[in-house]
């Protein structure tokens, strides 16, 4: 049977791959919903020519641009965060892909997982921000979180047929992204432009600042935990700039099995929604001969401080892990559009762990309350108006 697909954040980098895979096999999926934040004209494009049974786009302002363009089609319109939080819900969707940027990807994934629907988890931020809490509703309506992330993919891919053998530990591969040997000195000097360079993946902006800084291995590291039941103690960061080895599980015995492949973010794709068969794909296959060798190398987390940050976070718990997301998405952000320097960002993000209140035992409410908390912290601190 056809699987029908509703995709959270079609207009980004994750999104447009899946339509990207969809479109290989018309035969086993649909693309039944779509959604974007504000790029009303690519998701124009994309009802067009995949003509789903709805598209909604959370900036509401966005709305009339995108019910004129699609008025006489037979696509439904919608506009704001309810409207995405109520469409996952409808009985048509078999699969969710959680493919929004950051805290904004909470309440859809969370409604999604109530109706039931199996969830291809691609915004790590869900599980960065409030992993305990998606964690038990998961378990609680039998919603499967497969993994889209190349890395939590390759954990996920390795642990199978394992149900007897327990984890010993989990070794995260990063590439070290564009500055892995960049002075402390010279990061200073560092633009938007040199950090949006990733070497060996195509990603948008705000995941691809997250890999220079390693931030977004430190939000691997966090998701790792809720998703295989692992201890910060049981996971390693290992720098591997080739990006060939996607991640590693290591078992009781000493023995230590990886996943590798090329760097395609379309593998781990169509594994979440295929699972547990393996498509027939005709890309390039891995050339172990030609590539000649691997290179591995510990992390510095004095030049990177945002990942032993995520460690700290992690350990701590509550809503840390949630004042660490906020803080990383509005120092980001500000860096992208040049209000600060590089090295920044991790700073501002360790200021807001030390001053933002902290509650140990949070909900939703809570953690509503702290992101909008600490971001205002962050523009404060900075003598900058909050963001739109």
């Amino acid at each position: 049977m056809t699987k029908r697909i509703a995709i959270l954040g079609s207009t980004g980098s994750i999104g447009q791959q899946t339509l990207q895979v969809l479109d290989q096999y018309p035969e086993l999926f649909q693309a039944e919903v779509l959604t974007a934040n504000r790029n009303s004209h690519r998701l124009i494009e994309q009802a067009l020519k995949y003509r789903p049974d709805a598209v909604v786009i959370a900036d509401e302002q966005e709305y009339p641009t995108v019910r004129d363009a699609l008025a006489g089609e037979p696509v439904k319109v919608y506009a704001g965060a309810e409207a995405l939080r109520q469409i996952v819900q409808h009985s048509s969707v078999d699969i969710v892909v959680a493919a929004m940027v950051g805290f904004a990807g909470l309440a859809p994934t969370i409604e999604a997982i109530r109706a039931g629907k199996a969830i291809a988890l691609a915004n790590k931020e869900t599980l960065v921000v409030a992993g305990d809490l998606i964690t038990r509703l998961a378990a609680k309506h039998q919603v499967p979180l497969l993994p889209v992330d190349s890395e939590h993919s390759a954990i996920f891919q390795c642990l199978q047929g394992e149900v007897m053998n327990p984890m010993e530990k989990i070794i995260l591969t990063a590439s070290g992204g564009p500055f892995r040997n960049t002075s402390l000195k010279d990061l200073e000097e560092v633009t938007s432009t040199h950090a949006l360079q990733h070497p060996s993946w195509q990603m948008g902006a705000k995941i691809t600042i997250d890999s220079a800084t390693l931030m977004n291995k430190g939000f691997e590291v966090m998701e790792a935990g809720w998703l295989f039941g692992a201890s910060s103690a049981q996971i390693e960061v290992v720098v591997h700039p080739e990006s060939i080895i996607h991640s590693l599980v290591q078992f009781r015995d000493g023995s230590v099995k990886a996943q590798l492949g090329l760097p395609d973010m379309k593998l781990p794709i169509r594994y979440a929604l295929s699972y547990p068969v393996r498509l027939p794909d005709p890309a390039p296959r891995l050339d172990l001969a030609r590539l000649g060798c691997l290179h591995f190398e510990a992390p510095d987390t004095h030049r990177f401080r945002n990942l032993a940050l995520a460690y700290q976070a992690m350990n701590q718990g509550g809503t840390l892990p949630c004042i660490l997301n906020a803080a990383n998405e509005a120092s980001v952000a500000l860096f992208l559009s040049g209000a600060i320097r590089f090295p920044q960002i991790a700073r501002l993000n360790e200021e807001a762990m030390e001053s933002v209140a902290t509650c140990p035992e949070p909900t939703l409410e809570d953690y509503h309350q702290t992101h909008t908390e600490t971001v205002r912290y962050i523009y404060q601190r900075l003598g900058l108006s909050g963001p739109r």
